[in-house]
């Protein structure tokens, strides 16, 4: 072991040694090259970044914090064995970094264990209830009126057209509980042809791009800085547009996080984490990108304020006085319960929200088509993540682009929502668990990349 730890730190020296040579500047010139760019408004947006900043770091982020270490959403349950849909390519990364541990199901708690979508103990008898009349083909009359309609809730909610991602069989006997504070995301040493694959099949045949409009920093001939993709991206509608902001600022997140928990030092006796400037100059900065990492960022911006426009949205489904955040401790549910209200209610006072009428405005037949491109387009993105080689980074993957695909529906089911009761059941609009558990979770990587922004800049202050 203590020789192959040697060989993998050599190898980390190595690539060192391969970076490009940064130009050295005054004091505060590694800062600039990498965040002068990342001030002021948003394009498509209202908002700038430096009120997001004051938001996202001093109030919201300490407390999605907290509830995100909580027994209800740190559990995830996820099928990481589905084979990919689109190659035939069943290798996986044999890095250990790699790997994610299950949790023992005697781990789990109860509540969560009992049913991915219940809420509390009475809706767990009824959720049961309905589950048995499904499975023998029973809607009649020897049912109770209130088990008829959770019948009619459940399998409307199932075969609703509005999800934006595959449907994950987490009933199937090969999906596990995962601990998602055990399996932090992070670098796991997965890249090269194989991450290279995913991100391309995704920005080359999900991003509505034509074949003949080439992507910046795109391998091969014709690389024009970007110049053609910029015009071509400015001259289409704003889904589209909004489409590849929301991709790239995921790609962004997910590249801050692999840079800000990096293996730092791996021997027999530890492992250390930590942030990697390098690794983040050469995501990010303006000049080794060729003015690309400055536009990740923005992007990163643009697509925290869609999902914290979710959030604010979606109160009045967890509002209602039968929702619980169900694990079958009592008094942990209702504490956590009530610190996500007081989480919603800090998004809804967010000053600048993205304003998602302008999306799918005009005439409604071409809208209603657009808006079922858009889905079916993220709804294959979320395929591709069973086509990752690296365990933890299909899990992180599969959890973001669900938490995503979470936060457009719900934007995109506003009317539904409108017509959500105070009290009683919601039979328009449905949230499973795994959702809710994925929303949350996908926008607590999104405020964290936010907040290694600001360590990142304070480092690089200090460099030439």
């Amino acid at each position: 072991m203590a020789a192959g730890s040697g060989l993998f730190l050599r190898a980390l020296g190595l690539a060192t040694l391969l970076l490009p040579v940064l130009p050295r500047g005054p004091p505060g010139e590694a800062e600039r090259r990498c965040f002068c760019q990342v001030t002021g408004h948003l394009d498509d947006c209202t908002c700038d970044v430096e009120t997001i900043d004051a938001f996202n770091n001093y109030k919201l982020f300490p407390r999605l914090n907290e509830l995100l270490e909580s027994d209800y959403f740190r559990y995830y349950k996820v099928n990481l064995n589905k084979p990919c849909p689109f190659w035939n390519d069943n290798s996986h990364c044999g890095i250990r970094d790699c790997a994610v541990k299950p949790c023992p199901s005697e781990e789990v708690p109860d509540g969560i264990r009992s049913g991915s979508y219940k809420y509390s103990e009475e809706a767990s008898k009824l959720a049961e209830e309905c589950e048995e009349a499904k499975r023998l083909g029973a809607v009649d009359g020897s049912l109770s009126e209130e088990t008829q309609q959770a019948v009619l809730q459940w399998t409307q909610h199932d075969d609703s057209s509005d999800s934006f991602c595959e449907a994950d069989d987490s009933y199937s006997p090969e999906a596990e509980y995962v601990d998602l504070l055990l399996n932090p995301e992070r670098y796991t040493g997965y890249k090269g042809p194989d991450a290279w694959k995913i991100w391309n099949s995704i920005y080359e045949e999900n991003c509505f791009k034509p074949q003949n409009v080439k992507r910046p920093l795109a391998s091969g001939r014709g690389d024009d800085g970007g110049h053609t993709f910029y015009k071509w991206l400015k001259g289409v509608c704003v889904e589209k547009r909004a489409f590849y902001k929301l991709i790239s600022g995921l790609h962004a997140s997910i590249n801050i996080h692999l840079s800000a928990r990096y293996l730092l030092q791996d021997t027999w006796s530890e492992k250390k984490w930590g942030p990697n400037v390098t690794e983040f100059q050469q995501r990010f900065d303006e000049v080794l990108t060729r003015g690309e990492g400055p536009r990740r960022l923005k992007n990163l911006y643009f697509l925290y304020l869609i999902e914290l426009r979710a959030l604010s949205k979606v109160l009045p489904f967890f509002e209602r006085p039968g929702f619980q955040l169900y694990t079958g401790n009592t008094s942990q549910d209702a504490e956590m319960k009530n610190l996500l209200l007081e989480i919603l209610h800090l998004a809804k006072s967010f000053p600048l929200h993205f304003d998602e009428h302008s999306f799918f405005a005009g005439n409604k037949k071409e809208a209603a088509k657009l808006k079922e491109e858009f889905r079916l387009h993220f709804k294959n993105i979320s395929k591709i993540m069973d086509c990752v080689g690296c365990f933890k980074c299909r899990l992180w993957g599969k959890l973001q682009t669900q938490g995503l695909g979470t936060a457009l529906k719900i934007l995109f089911s506003e009317n539904l929502i409108e017509k959500i009761p105070e009290s009683g059941p919601s039979y328009g609009f449905q949230l499973t668990r795994q959702e809710i558990v994925a929303l949350f979770n996908a926008f607590g990587r999104i405020s964290t990349s936010v907040k290694e922004l600001e360590n990142f800049r304070n480092i690089l202050r200090t460099l030439r």
